[in-house]
């Protein structure tokens, strides 16, 4: 009988050590973890929030719960926002063997053969994860966020915190959008309903005010695989979503003042940033199909306004016109920020001084920042020299970019177990990819990646074309495509 799910974990864990990412922890790390036999005690000056309505939104089946949110109106009318993040480190010791393991590694990948955690299940949807009806350790990030979206004031600090609801991303969407009556889980819970909704209020400001900054409004089509039992049957599109952008401007605000904490208590740490884009002339070019005219220096928020007018010309062409975009852009990384004013920029997210913070049981960058924190709200000397930062910065650029490359590479392997009985078939595809490596594609339906070996010359990011289906190599995640004219 064929096992898709089996077969596709095994691809994973040999791409994974193509790629020197450990698939397994070692007898070390193991043998650290039976000696963990709860989560951690509460710990002094710690405030106790747990009466206060925190609840997780995340997917239907996500189990390593990082963070929490509250919200509290002011009589002026701004609203006081939370976000508790699991306090990872107080299980996870700096240099231990488990936190070799997650420093090498620096992520969880999360593939179409299975997820493999940056830390023990035991800890990552257990003792270090806000589990709903539980007591946890964490790091609370308070915002004051103004009725303009502009966060006047933020603090740090720990806090004992206990999950009321662990709802997901599509039934609070649904809920909010006016689509669907609330989730039973929101309604079990006194005033949760009123408390989500202030929580969406605030986001709204929040997001409204980036975007008048110049935050890029993308929205690319991500896949992942659906199985009947161990069959793949399908792939099935994950979109954007009321609910998803919630969390996401909260993460984002939480990010970006914790980085203006460090700095202000004169700490060095991670940013994350993303350049201006090298490829803004290729951007110019795509934007002027549409009679738009970009300046010719990279503009953010000039784009922005092309990106809105986009979605509202045509919604449903609009990922792919974003999934170029992105490609044109290029890749965000990690650096070490000595500065004194939170440079250099993020240009996708029209921010400075920002960094990763939100989800230390999966991201490596997050658990660094964290002890960072801890230290500082201590106080005591930092547990990281200069010199550590500025190597685990580049090193977890590096193991961000394996771990999407696995990820991807599973991607193509479930598409081409998928794809393999339509060879000869033609598709609508817009090329992702044009380089002296060659030219690659994504097919409108069923969203797929592969590369065009034949009829990719004069081709370039954002073009569409016509393409027929030549050959698959599930083993490799290679799909191959050549041109036909339409």
């Amino acid at each position: 009988m064929t096992n898709d799910r089996v077969n596709l974990r095994d691809i994973a864990r040999r791409a994974m050590a193509e790629r020197d990412l450990f698939p397994d922890f070692s007898s070390a790390a193991i043998a650290e973890l039976a000696r963990i036999h709860a989560p951690a005690d509460q710990t002094p000056n710690t405030r106790d929030l747990r009466k206060w309505l925190w609840a997780s939104i995340d997917n239907d089946d996500s189990r390593d719960l990082d963070q929490l949110t509250v919200a509290e109106q002011r009589r002026d009318g701004s609203v006081t926002v939370m976000v508790a993040v699991a306090d990872v480190d107080a299980l996870v010791a700096k240099d231990s063997a488990l936190d070799a393991h997650a420093g090498h590694n620096t992520t969880s990948v999360y593939t179409s053969g299975g997820i493999f955690p940056m830390l023990p299940e035991k800890l990552s949807t257990d003792f270090t994860s806000l589990n709903e009806g539980q007591d946890r350790q964490a790091i609370v990030v308070e915002l004051l966020v103004a009725q303009d979206g502009s966060v006047t004031a933020s603090t740090l600090f720990q806090a004992l915190v206990r999950n009321h609801a662990k709802l997901t991303y599509d039934g609070v969407s649904a809920w909010l959008t006016g689509t669907a009556p609330a989730p039973d889980a929101v309604m079990a819970v006194s005033g949760l309903d009123a408390q989500l909704r202030l929580q969406d209020q605030a986001a709204q400001r929040l997001k409204t005010r980036r975007h008048q900054q110049g935050a890029l409004s993308l929205e690319t089509i991500e896949s992942r695989a659906v199985f009947d039992g161990d069959v793949l049957t399908r792939l099935r599109v994950e979109e954007k979503n009321r609910a998803k952008q919630l969390i996401e401007d909260f993460m984002i605000a939480a990010n970006q003042a914790t980085a203006g904490y460090l700095r202000h208590m004169g700490i060095p740490s991670f940013r994350r940033i993303l350049h201006s884009p090298e490829r803004w002339e290729r951007i110019m070019e795509m934007a002027a199909r549409w009679g738009e005219r970009l300046p010719p220096e990279p503009d953010a928020r000039a784009l922005e306004a092309f990106l809105t007018k986009r979605r509202q010309a045509d919604p449903v062409r609009f990922p792919d016109l974003s999934l170029a975009v992105v490609k044109l852009i290029g890749r965000g990384e990690y650096v070490l920020d000595e500065s004194c004013d939170g440079a250099p920029e993020h240009f996708g997210l029209a921010v400075k001084g920002y960094t990763h913070s939100t989800a230390p049981n999966r991201r490596y960058p997050d658990l660094v920042t964290q002890r960072l924190i801890k230290s500082a709200l201590a106080p005591t000397s930092p547990p990281y020299r200069i010199d550590e930062l500025r190597y685990l910065a580049a090193h977890c650029t590096e193991k961000e970019d394996d771990a999407e490359r696995v990820e991807r590479q599973l991607r193509k392997s479930a598409a081409a177990l998928l794809l393999g009985s339509q060879i000869g078939h033609q598709f609508d595809a817009i090329v992702t990819g044009s380089s002296d490596k060659g030219t690659w594609v994504r097919l409108l339906d069923p969203p797929v990646e592969g590369k065009l070996i034949t009829g990719g010359l004069g081709l370039d990011v954002g073009d569409t074309v016509h393409v027929k289906l030549v050959s698959t190599d599930v083993e490799r995640g290679h799909i191959d495509f050549s041109r036909v004219p339409y």
